[in-house]
């Protein structure tokens, strides 16, 4: 069960980052956003979602 849960935070890991350097954002601005999903997964992933992401 823990391996599923870890495999399903990845996958939204990888989607957070790829939505953040396919958006609008500022260079510097991506490259922070992908450290800190990078080093805080589950808070960086809902920060993102939350906080970063830009409405389109």
């Amino acid at each position: 069960m823990q391996a599923l849960i870890g495999l399903i935070i990845l996958v939204l890991d990888i989607v957070a980052i790829v939505d953040a350097w396919k958006g609008t954002l500022e260079t510097g601005k991506k490259i922070l956003w992908t450290v800190l999903i990078i080093i805080l997964p589950i808070i960086g992933l809902i920060l993102y979602f939350l906080v970063g992401r830009k409405k389109q």
